[in-house]
């Protein structure tokens, strides 16, 4: 089984290299499951309800998020109507949606699930994913050997711990939230694929997928500026995934994928707002 996770797409650049990039990606591939990481799609900051449909009807079988899951009130009200959406499964039962699901591919069930990190996240805070995780993972495992993790995090330590404690729990834990892709990539003696983080889908000429001169006055006057967004020389990023039948990780391949320069800033195609938001990204 081939699983092909997009990294966190950074507004409307994101969008349009996830537009661009996917159609080649799926003639070179033939992945049976396409993951896209949404969590900065609207405005660079959050998933809005439209754009997650737009997502969805790009060619994205599940969405992930991370700590901006609930910045878009029109998302936060639709969630339960939206099964291909998922926020961390390891925050409040009491919360909108679903941190994990069953998907069926090819006739196949796999497992997809989105956990939160502990440390520097200032508005959503999730519960030990230590904890969590064991009793998690058993319980898709009796649906599936197929089982992909978004391990949303900040501090390499906490993603590296994790991975050792999920090795042989699952097909793959992939990291996501810093909006840089490291190359790390591995599969660990328990056959589980790992990758610190698996980068930004959107403009890489920039600060974590934002204007790169509204981010240094940014740092020179210490007032937040997220609403520029940038896109020079977007690009796709990823990684790929093979498993065996009993779900084992066989290889996992990292992907830049470089789509043409957009002529110019489309004012988006589905009327999508950056809204509020608070926090940022590493870069």
């Amino acid at each position: 089984m081939n699983i092909l996770y997009v990294a966190e797409l950074v507004g409307k650049a994101g969008i349009y290299a996830l537009k661009k990039g996917l159609p080649e990606l799926r003639k070179t591939h033939a992945p049976d499951l396409v993951i896209v990481n949404a969590d900065g799609a609207t405005g660079g900051w959050g998933l809005g309800r439209n754009h997650a449909a737009y997502i969805r009807k790009l060619g994205a079988d599940v969405l992930t998020t991370g700590e901006c899951c609930f910045y878009k009130k029109d998302l936060v009200q639709n969630m339960e109507k939206l099964p291909y959406v998922l926020r961390p499964d390891n925050i409040s039962p009491a919360a909108p949606g679903f941190g994990s699901r069953i998907y069926n591919s090819g006739g196949r069930k796999v497992a997809v699930a989105v956990m939160i990190g502990q440390s520097g996240f200032s508005r959503l805070h999730g519960d030990n994913p230590f904890i969590k995780m064991p009793v998690l993972l058993e319980r898709l495992a009796q649906e599936t050997p197929f089982i992909i993790v978004d391990f949303h995090a900040s501090a390499t330590a906490e993603k590296l711990t994790f991975f050792a404690a999920a090795d042989g729990r699952c097909s793959a834990v992939i990291g996501s939230h810093t909006r840089v892709q490291s190359a790390d990539e591995t599969i660990l003696a328990g056959g589980t694929a790992v990758i610190c983080d698996a980068g930004r889908t959107g403009s890489i000429d920039s600060v974590g997928g934002s204007d790169r001169e509204a981010k240094i006055r940014e740092y020179l006057s210490g007032v937040p500026d997220w609403t520029r967004e940038a896109w020079d020389r977007p690009e796709l990023q990823g990684v790929l995934l093979s498993l065996d039948d009993g779900g084992k990780a066989v290889s996992i391949v990292r992907i830049r994928h470089r789509v043409p320069d957009a002529p110019q800033a489309p004012e988006g195609e589905d009327g999508e707002t950056s809204g509020e938001h608070d926090g940022a990204h590493n870069a």
